[in-house]
């Protein structure tokens, strides 16, 4: 049981919105060369992820980590606030 909450995904992202209550919108981008002509492609991703102390703010780096669902759209879970916005 303790080796499956190891294998937990986590994301780097911005925080693009922190309108809603314990809930923000966490911008997640890379960057993959194409295989045949070598052009890097920026591919991005928004997930809903849980805030319980509502401190985060909109352009905040964080890392979310998935978890149970907690509500229809959220699944993931603010780890940690990387860097404030300035």
């Amino acid at each position: 049981m303790e080796n499956q909450r190891n294998l937990r995904k986590e994301r780097i992202g911005t925080i693009t919105s922190s309108a809603m209550d314990k809930t923000v919108t966490v911008n997640v981008s890379r960057r993959v060369k194409h295989a045949k002509y070598g052009k890097f492609l920026t591919f991005s991703k928004k997930f809903h992820a849980h805030d319980e102390a509502n401190d985060c703010g909109v352009g905040d780096t964080v890392r979310i980590m998935e978890s149970r669902p907690i509500s229809r759209t959220k699944c993931w879970r603010v780890v940690e606030i990387i860097e404030r916005a300035k």
